[in-house]
């Protein structure tokens, strides 16, 4: 038998994901009407840009919590703004590299200020610095913890017939 949460730890859950569902609504709600993207979409292009090397799919699934497949359609979908471009890698033959555009690092920067904006608003003009800090190493330590588990991309993908059979 599953064993409770304590309240301190209940009222400590739904405050966390309702924080962050209100903060991540505010943000697609904020980048869809200054660039027309979706959260992921951003944050694709975020992580390309912030590498300043491309990235393969499978550095991209393990960065982004995303589904492989759905990952993998939005990279599509940016490509065909020419928001990214995807091509073989010439080091490993099953890997594709994705890398930014200029035109999509033109759209980081465009939705950038009032992503910041937002973030900023709801988030951190809540806090003190002292609050913030202690508030980031709480969440880096949980989200070490949550990574600490091999990587979506590393799991075995289940066959079409073992997903039927599942249901």
């Amino acid at each position: 038998m599953a064993k409770s949460l304590q309240p301190a730890q209940m009222r400590t859950y739904f405050a966390l994901t309702e924080a962050a569902s209100l903060l991540q609504y505010a943000v697609a709600q904020q980048l869809q009407a200054e660039g027309g993207l979706s959260y992921v979409q951003f944050e694709i292009l975020a992580k390309l840009v912030d590498a300043d090397r491309p990235l393969t799919m499978t550095e991209l699934a393990d960065s982004v919590v995303y589904s492989r497949s759905g990952l993998t359609h939005q990279a599509a979908l940016l490509e065909k703004e020419e928001l990214i471009s995807r091509a073989p890698s010439t080091e490993d033959q099953r890997a594709v590299v994705v890398d930014i555009t200029d035109a999509g690092r033109a759209r980081v920067a465009a939705v950038l200020p009032g992503h910041l904006d937002v973030v900023r608003g709801l988030l951190f003009d809540a806090l003190s610095d002292r609050d913030v800090t202690a508030l980031g190493d709480l969440m880096t330590r949980v989200r070490d913890h949550m990574r600490d588990r091999p990587p979506r991309s590393a799991a075995p993908r289940k066959s079409r017939t073992s997903r039927d059979r599942d249901k």
